[in-house]
């Protein structure tokens, strides 16, 4: 049986938006790629935040691992948690001045000038795996245009191997082409990894791409309607 790594029933949280965040019932199973189309920038941000127990809903139930978010109990018991995440996320702090290989090598080690062999050599496979060229590894990630900064957070994403990826608007910014690419490349890491995905995003395009499993969002009641057909995708696409 495929075990569930993410559940939410009935959750409410209130940010001070338009109206209080809602998901009525969402689940993601082991390995499996999830896009959730119409939750904006703030909402998603508010939604990692559930997800990974930094903040907790007004009502429901969140439960990671089989385990309720509410139960961590704490700052360690946190970490630990949040480290089976990758979150790819604008909020992700890059160092404008280092470069692709010392950015990548910080989750390995506080030695960066230069990253020791066993850092480096870690590094230079993430930036590999998530498409970024070799040729610009040791410029500051200052000269990185959109698409290869995304690219750089998900490689820092990765760098821990995470059972669940969270991407949040990571295609924003991005042309069609862009989009559809990393979607295609982070849902291939995924699959060659084992790792689970929900990504909240406006793209259809890029949800398209990434996940097998696509679930609109409808924010007065947080019902999630799945989108499955071929039909719809015409739509979508045409």
């Amino acid at each position: 049986m495929t075990s569930v790594v993410l559940a939410l029933s009935g959750v409410v949280k209130d940010y001070r938006g338009l109206r209080p965040l809602r998901i009525a019932a969402l689940s993601v199973a082991a390995g499996e790629h999830v896009a959730l189309v119409g939750i904006d920038q703030v909402a998603a941000e508010v939604l990692i935040n559930l997800i990974t127990g930094a903040t907790l809903p007004e009502a429901g139930d969140i439960c990671v691992f089989g385990r309720p978010t509410a139960a961590i109990a704490d700052s360690d018991d946190w970490l630990a948690t949040v480290d089976r995440f990758g979150i790819v996320s604008e909020r992700a702090v890059l160092l404008e001045p280092l470069t692709v290989i010392q950015n990548l090598a910080m989750p390995f080690t506080l030695e960066i000038e230069p990253p020791p062999d066993d850092a480096r050599r870690r590094s230079s496979a993430l930036a590999r795996e998530v498409g970024l060229p070799e040729s610009g590894w040791e410029q500051p990630i200052a000269t990185l245009d959109t698409a290869s900064r995304v690219r750089l957070r998900l490689g820092r994403a990765l760098a821990l191997d995470p059972a669940v990826l969270l991407l949040e608007h990571v295609s924003a910014g991005l042309s069609a082409r862009e989009a559809e690419a990393l979607g295609a490349d982070i849902r291939a890491i995924a699959t060659r990894r084992g790792a689970a995905i929900l990504a909240a995003t406006a793209d259809e395009r890029f949800a398209r791409a990434a996940a097998g499993r696509i679930l609109t969002w409808t924010p007065a009641t947080g019902r999630l309607t799945e989108q499955r057909t071929g039909r719809w995708f015409g739509r979508l696409l045409g």
